[in-house]
């Protein structure tokens, strides 16, 4: 391991300490931890986009003759009016294009990633020749399903078999809810058993290497 490796390591070492210090109190050595990763991110997108945006999907297409380009690049101009008051209301057009395009987008994504295969994934044969399990697992589906729809049904009161029923939703929609927060602790669970076998492994192993 060369000179420049050790130091790296001390240095992400020092900024990983730094950042669980706040495990024991909010702390200058946090603040300048939490800085430094907020200026560093903020540096590295902006030269991502610079980069991968600007220069290879704008600039040098551009300079290949792709004038139709120069439209884009003209909307993206006129965000920057915002910082000239006199003349920041011409940068609604480009928000205006920006956020009904992200829309039209989102609205087809969501509904072919995710509303149609969901609805598909719910039209399943209730007695399935795959075995009772999958049997089971089509019955639970269903009634998931429209117990959570009818627990979301606001127009008559929740008495009653719909009271009931809509019951039965609150609980599927809690336990949804709950699998989606173990999903959440996992992933970070995970980051933290990344940087404690980093600090272990790697820094702690680096010793050896000084000494």
């Amino acid at each position: 391991m060369s000179g420049i490796e050790i130091l790296q390591i001390w240095v992400a070492a020092f900024f990983t300490l730094a950042i669980f210090s706040f495990l024991y109190k909010d702390n200058p050595l946090f603040k300048f931890g939490e800085h430094v990763f907020a200026g560093l991110s903020a540096g590295y997108y902006i030269g991502l986009v610079w980069k991968s945006i600007i220069l290879q999907q704008l600039w040098y297409p551009i300079l290949a003759g792709e004038w139709l380009l120069v439209f884009p690049a003209m909307l993206g101009l006129l965000m920057f009016a915002r910082l000239i008051p006199k003349i920041s209301w011409v940068s609604r057009v480009s928000l205006a294009f920006v956020m009904g395009n992200t829309a039209g987008v989102f609205l087809i994504s969501q509904l072919n990633g995710m509303i149609l295969p969901q609805m598909q994934a719910t039209m399943l044969p209730l007695v399935s020749p795959d075995g009772f399990g999958a049997t089971l697992m089509a019955l639970i589906i269903v009634v998931g399903v429209i117990s959570t729809l009818i627990y979301f049904y606001f127009s008559k009161e929740h008495t009653g078999a719909l009271g009931v029923t809509a019951k039965v939703g609150i609980w599927f929609i809690m336990v949804a809810f709950g699998a989606h927060f173990g999903y959440t602790v996992m992933a970070r669970v995970s980051l933290l058993i990344g940087r404690v076998y980093f600090l272990y492994h790697d820094w702690l192993g680096s010793f050896y290497q000084i000494l």
